[in-house]
């Protein structure tokens, strides 16, 4: 513990007081913008200051705990209104303990940033992520061209579903990569907790990327938190016995996990609420229904609270879930959940008729074709 404190103290020593704020600026130009235009700064969703652009030019002072991702959003009539439903002209950068440059000749979304060593890796980050950016915002241009025919095809939804799962991978990929190369920036921690929500994350992954992190970005609080999750993670990896568990149906029958032993089982996390789950539902019910008579069982296990236990039921009607249905009714506190590491859904879990898990987070196609690769 206090050869980990020495390092963090010498690679953050201004971190080591935690009276002591960290001073930041942050100068701009932007064309020749003048009032009403202004600029905000948000630290997450909430309004921290904000400046009138006078000729384009705009400066914001203050202090931070320690460094961190904040964003500029420039309004052109003064006013902050909304942050949902529409598309903002902003830029993300860092906070640090220097000054930092932002410079474009119209707009934040063209803006260069300039200053500070994180602020330095940020704009590494994003040249790595440009490019599938691009195919994401190509694609989405494509889409608006769709006629209503080909929206009207069944195959239509799937089909985006399956490019986008393909476009996260590549974004996650990307940030996977940096991480790598920097194990000393806490932008690769930062770039660790925001592919969360595009990749859910598999052990044999992001372990060894935690691990190779420096001791000042684990112990640091999202660190810490970070770490936790990658412990638990490690609990249900490939290879890994699969963590027991019962609740029950929705009829108030007991149903353990140990039941399916001798089988290939499927544990499906999901929930009547999530749109994501209810797509993927009908791939699931595919596959059911090629391997129910070939030694294959699906074990639903639904993040739906108590409250919305009828909504539970009737999405199981509704989506013709026949294979057996499970909750402790406890949102994302279920147990099964917890003791799985889920940090979003759907998502599940392939376990062998030994009870090891055998592959995971399986969607679409993938599913089909692991089930083929095991279950002959």
């Amino acid at each position: 513990m206090k050869k980990c404190l020495l390092g963090f103290l010498l690679v953050a020593p201004w971190l080591a007081n935690a009276q002591t704020a960290m001073p930041f600026t942050i100068k701009g130009k932007l064309g020749q913008l003048n009032p009403p235009a202004k600029v905000y700064l948000l630290r997450g969703m909430t309004v921290t200051d904000s400046a009138t652009l006078k000729n384009g030019t705009f400066e914001l002072k203050g202090t931070a705990e320690a460094p961190a991702m904040a964003t500029l959003v420039l309004r052109r009539t003064g006013r902050m209104g909304s942050l949902r439903g529409q598309e903002l002209d902003r830029a993300n950068l860092y906070l640090e303990p220097s000054t930092v440059a932002v410079t474009s000749p119209d707009s934040l979304a063209h803006a260069t940033i300039v200053g500070g060593g994180l602020n330095k890796d940020y704009g590494r980050l994003k040249t790595a992520l440009a490019p599938v950016i691009a195919q994401i915002q190509a694609y989405g241009a494509e889409l608006q061209t769709a006629t209503e025919q080909q929206r009207q095809d069944p195959t239509f939804g799937e089909k985006i579903q399956a490019r986008f799962a393909e476009f996260n991978k590549q974004f996650a990929a990307a940030n996977y990569a940096f991480v790598k190369a920097n194990p000393n920036s806490q932008v690769s921690l930062d770039a660790l907790l925001d592919v969360q929500g595009r990749d859910l994350p598999q052990y044999a992954t992001v372990g060894p990327l935690y691990e190779a992190l420096s001791p000042a970005l684990k112990n640091t609080p999202q660190g810490q938190e970070y770490g936790k999750m990658v412990k638990g993670l490690k609990t249900v990896a490939i290879g890994a016995q699969a963590p027991e568990f019962s609740q029950q149906t929705p009829d108030g029958k007991t149903v353990a996990l140990r039941d399916y032993r001798g089988k290939y089982v499927l544990v499906d996390f999901w929930a009547s609420w999530c749109g994501p789950c209810r797509q993927e539902n009908p791939n699931v019910a595919k596959a059911y229904a090629a391997y129910k008579s070939r030694n294959f069982e699906v074990l639903g296990v639904s993040l739906d609270g108590e409250k919305d236990r009828a909504k539970w039921v009737k999405a199981i009607a509704d989506d013709q879930l026949t294979w057996t249905q499970v909750s402790d009714l406890r949102g994302w506190e279920n147990a099964a959940a917890r003791s799985y590491a889920v940090t979003g859904i759907p998502q599940n879990y392939l376990i062998d008729p030994t009870g090891k898990i055998i592959a995971a987070n399986l969607k679409g196609a993938d599913l089909q074709a692991t089930l083929a690769k095991y279950i002959k």
